[in-house]
């Protein structure tokens, strides 16, 4: 099969829009979506501060280098990348191994938050004593901390990795749980709530599959390991379902994120999107009198809520 736009191989079909295409025009077009999400969901950028959240994954390391490629050559901001280390054996040391490899080669400050210090116990540990999916408090958790490290750096926006496949399938759970407040407060984030810094998804249109054929084409470093917790993730269903319906409707996972973003809209024009109120144990917002990281780290032992900053 050859490229739709030339003459040179494909190494990708795209059933969602009925093309296949090349190395060299897969990396040109996830660029192109990348900016276009950029400019949607930033608007106005002519300077600042601007943080990458960078796991050391394939998601986070195209989206610092993309970001890298075009703030260098559109406006003077400064890129400061942040990594969390939750405290995962045999998979984080990988990860920020790499993420140390792609921010010394763009000359990127890169910035490791280790939750033991700031937060006084580690994924592993929880584990070991917390029922249920691991993935549930070390996600909030890990958002909290990427939250406190982004506004530390005075960043004015945090770009995340998240492709097409992740927030379609975030769209589905919560559609599922009929969590609307939560389907509201999802990344990337439509107005500015308070204490948050806002998060954006640049890579919004582009599927996992093509973001992982774009870092390798691109020669980028990245650790492709899986969480051991992982495999207790209620997501992992979700995947398998948005698979099973993108297979069966090309298009789907587009869909989804036109659903979530009519819905928002609606939501702004009732009773708004966002959570205004403050933890009383750690001062972070929250949508209770207690935030979700400061409930989970409540039934662990001990139990230190993280420092108001």
């Amino acid at each position: 099969m050859r490229c739709d736009r030339c003459e040179h191989p494909a190494v990708v079909d795209q059933p969602y829009r009925g093309a296949h295409v090349c190395g060299a025009h897969l990396l040109a077009s996830v660029d192109e979506r990348f900016r276009r999400e950029l400019h949607r969901q930033l608007p106005r950028v002519s300077g600042g501060t601007i943080a990458v959240a960078l796991s050391g994954g394939k998601d986070s390391a195209v989206t610092l280098h993309l970001a890298h490629q075009y703030f260098d050559r559109h406006a003077p901001v400064r890129l400061v990348a942040i990594s969390v280390d939750e405290g995962i054996d045999g998979y984080r040391p990988g990860t920020l191994a790499a993420a140390s490899e792609l921010t010394q080669r763009l000359g990127v400050e890169h910035r490791v938050v280790r939750a033991e210090e700031r937060i006084g116990i580690t994924t592993d540990a929880a584990a070991a004593e917390l029922d249920g999916p691991p993935c549930s408090y070390c996600g909030v958790w890990r958002r909290q901390l990427l939250n406190r490290a982004a506004r530390d750096a005075g960043a004015d926006a945090l770009l995340l990795g998240f492709n097409l496949d992740d927030l379609a399938q975030t769209v589905l759970m919560n559609l599922v749980r009929g969590d609307l407040d939560r389907l509201a407060r999802m990344a990337p984030h439509r107005v500015r709530q308070p204490g948050l810094i806002p998060r954006v998804a640049p890579l919004a249109q582009v599927p996992e599959r093509e973001v992982f054929l774009a870092a390798r084409l691109a020669g980028l470093p990245f650790d492709h390991g899986e969480c051991p917790h992982a495999a207790r993730a209620l997501r992992n269903r979700f995947r398998e379902i948005v698979w099973e319906l993108e297979e069966s409707q090309p298009g789907t996972r587009q869909s989804l994120l036109r659903t979530h973003e009519r819905l928002v809209e609606l939501l702004l024009h009732g009773d708004g999107a966002g959570a205004p109120d403050r933890c009383r144990a750690c001062g972070e917002p929250s949508s209770g009198e207690l935030c979700r990281a400061c409930e989970f780290l409540s039934l662990t032992r001990p139990a230190a809520p993280p420092e108001a900053s």
